[in-house]
Order: C-alpha cells, then structure tokens, then sequence
C-alpha cells in the first residue's frame, strides 16, 4: 500500500508533535512577500503545511511545500521546495539573503557587486553569497555556529526579516523522511541567531 506526500507528512508532523493543513488557511503568504523566495513567479501555493505556535515563547515554526511558476519563451517552469519558517519575537535580524555562489556570482564580485565575505571562513565565503544593506548588522549576526554551520551545510538558501527567518534549498522538495532532521536543522539555526545572544 503506498502513502501519498500528504499521507506521509502527516505522520511526520505527528511525529514531532506539529498541527498539519494540507493547505494554507492562514495567509501565510501574504506575511511572507517581502521575501525575494515568494515574489518570484506566478501561480504561487502553500501546501502541506505543519506547524507549532507556542503563546508563551512568542514562536511561529512552520515547514511547508511552497511551489511558483515562472513562463520564459512560451514554456512554463515549476519550481518546488520544501522551506522551514519561524517567527520569533526574540529574533532580530537584518535584512538578508543567503544563497549557493556560483560562477557567475564569483565574476560579479569581480566587478563589484555585492558580498558579504568572512576572511576567518574562506569555505562559507566561497560557497555562499550574502547579501544585505546593513553589513556590520549582518556581521554581527553571523556568528561562528552560523558559519561553521554552512561551512559544512551547502546548497541552503536562507532569508531573514526582523523576527522572520526562512531556510530552503531552492527547488528541492524534501522527501518526507527528511524533514525530521530539516526541522532540527532549522531550530538550531534558530538558536544560533537569537537577539538575546549578541553580545
């Protein structure tokens, strides 16, 4: 007998004692546009949404299947991926976006676009563009857990807001099995850029 995504993620959200929605009954997208992630394309859809919300810690953690559309010479293509989410009053965070470098944003740096590099971890600075309007903000924000994190953890691509951060890997969708370990991944980072811990 085989278990549809939705079955299973059920049992996932069950599993880490999260509620789960098979779609997005509370707007969370409209929370979200301010994030480059979810002004892309068209056709944009929350589904297969589990969630916590914890009165007491003032923290909203989400993990959902988020899926856009983008139409270039007459064809269509679909992006899907899984993304972790949480609000937290005691996050304050810069605005930011995180992504994998590529080449040709190693010759743009060249030329002077924007990145925030780290001169005491040359592997995060080689796999990651950082990007943001206040640098020393994000610097200080930017800890040694958050590095030493994505010097070992590659390909992510993370976003932050205020008390919203977001963590994906651009149209990747998580096998089911994976989320566990993407929802543990995703508290620590959490942790790690808490307000209260910058000194």
């Amino acid at each position: 007998m085989s278990y549809s995504r939705a079955d299973q993620l059920q049992q996932v959200a069950y599993h880490l004692d999260l509620a789960y929605e098979s779609e997005d009954e509370w707007g969370l997208h409209t929370m979200l546009k301010d994030f480059k992630l979810f002004s892309r394309g068209r056709r944009r859809r929350i589904t297969n949404m589990m969630y916590k919300q914890d009165g007491m810690l003032q923290l909203d953690v989400r993990i959902f299947d988020y899926r856009y559309t983008i139409r270039a010479n007459n064809t269509a293509r679909v992006f899907k991926q899984t993304v972790f989410f949480v609000q937290s009053k005691k996050l304050a965070l810069p605005q930011f976006l995180m992504k994998p470098e590529t080449f040709f944003h190693k010759i743009g740096a060249w030329l002077g676009m924007e990145d925030i590099n780290f001169e005491r971890y040359p592997k995060f600075s080689s796999q990651y563009l950082l990007r943001g309007d206040d640098e020393d903000y994000i610097r200080a924000t930017f800890r040694e857990e958050v590095l030493q994190f994505f010097t070992i953890e590659k390909n992510w691509s993370m976003e932050g807001l205020n008390y919203y951060l977001i963590l994906y890997r651009k149209n990747h969708l998580l096998l089911p099995s994976q989320i566990i370990d993407f929802y543990r991944k995703g508290m620590q980072l959490h942790q790690f850029l808490l307000a209260e811990e910058l000194g």
